[in-house]
């Protein structure tokens, strides 16, 4: 790992114990979106990304976040891969999608 990366995980992991919507929780979930981002791009291709990100992270546990968070920075690998499809296609997922994002891709 490089000298960015280790200081970046050990900043969300540590921030992770400051409770919801707190400074921590903004930091993972941005790079929880950076991990979901290509995965929504490559595995449903068409799907408005933003929104489609959005719907993920908050359909998303927080130990998924977490997870999401260090993929984030370290690279996605099959488990992560897997972990972004998961939750896309849960049906509470599914449902923000319909309410979230189809009327922006129909727009």
């Amino acid at each position: 790992m490089n000298k960015i990366v280790i200081p970046a995980l050990a900043a969300i992991f540590a921030l992770s114990a400051c409770g919801d919507d707190g400074l921590a929780d903004q930091l993972a979930r941005k790079e929880a979106k950076d991990a979901v981002r290509p995965v929504l791009t490559e595995r449903f291709p068409g799907v408005p990304l933003e929104p489609a990100t959005d719907c993920v992270i908050d359909n998303a546990s927080a130990v998924e976040i977490l997870q999401l968070a260090k993929a984030g920075v370290t690279g996605l690998g099959a488990e992560e891969t897997q972990l972004v499809v998961e939750i896309a296609t849960r049906p509470d997922t599914i449902e923000c999608l319909l309410k979230n994002g189809l009327p922006a891709f129909l727009q």
